[in-house]
């Protein structure tokens, strides 16, 4: 959501008037975020203080992803956690119980509590036979304050020290991107992802046949394209200019004129 719809804690102009639009219109979509540490609740408030309407139901983290994705493979299960609220009542919410000892998993996300205390126990109960599972590879994070490191950063201190390999459920996952587009009741011919970054909302919307829109609010410079053997079905500056696009064309055919025609796109999840 960082880099589309805001940065850091201004909105991103435009992008008020964009979710506007779909609401008004009835068009299904999702907030996706590889963020892990904040609740739903969380994220709508953090958007309804910058002026954009949002409801619980249009929130989707890598942490709810990453809840029912352990609760479909091991129901009940048990997990140490390395994260923050948002990954602990995902957890919780979907049935797993968090421990100290012994764990059915290591799971890791997001996070200001992360110390070698906490990389000492998990890479010990990862020796022990726990699995190890990342919210998301991430490497860094944007901050108000500059670029933190991301939960792919501190998931590769644990990789290094025990030699297992984190199963990643966030975007790019196709776990979590599929997710999101049943939660609409859509098809794949039906559903769009917006997002700024090619290396996780482009290249997940691409591997997975969804149409894809790059904004250039983000991370990502129209010039950095060349550098990738995928490419989004249309560029624009800002949602404010996609807005323009899909009021010009009434809803129905943004895509003449920039990119192959293939599918009318009839929902759009934003990243």
């Amino acid at each position: 959501m960082d880099g589309v719809l805001y940065k850091g804690s201004q909105m991103i102009p435009g992008a008020d008037s964009f979710i506007a639009q779909l609401l008004e219109r009835d068009i299904p979509f999702r907030f996706l975020t590889n963020n892990s540490q904040r609740t739903r609740r969380d994220v709508v408030a953090r958007l309804e203080r910058m002026g954009i309407q949002a409801r619980e139901e249009h929130v989707f983290t890598c942490a709810m992803a990453t809840a029912r994705f352990l609760a479909d493979q091991k129901p009940n299960g048990t997990a140490f956690v390395i994260g923050e609220g948002g990954l602990l009542t995902a957890l919780h919410q979907h049935g797993y119980a968090v421990v100290d000892h012994d764990p059915d998993y290591v799971v890791v996300g997001e996070g200001r509590t992360f110390n070698l205390e906490l990389v000492e126990a998990a890479t010990r109960m990862i020796f022990a036979g726990a699995k190890l599972i990342a919210t998301n590879m991430d490497p860094s994070c944007p901050t108000d304050k500059g670029i933190r490191p991301g939960c792919g950063a501190l998931v590769a201190l644990l990789e290094a020290a025990t030699g297992q390999k984190a199963f990643s459920v966030g975007k790019p996952s196709p776990i979590m991107m599929r997710a999101a587009r049943k939660e609409l009741g859509l098809t794949t011919d039906q559903t769009t992802m917006i997002g700024d970054t090619m290396e996780t909302d482009i290249l997940g919307g691409v591997q997975l046949g969804f149409r894809t829109v790059l904004v250039l609010t983000g991370g990502t410079k129209r010039e950095d394209l060349d550098r990738y053997a995928y490419r989004p079905d249309l560029v624009v500056s800002s949602l404010a200019q996609f807005s323009e696009m899909l009021s010009e064309a009434e809803w129905q055919s943004p895509w003449r004129g920039n990119a192959p025609a293939r599918r009318r796109p009839l929902a759009h999840a934003t990243a």
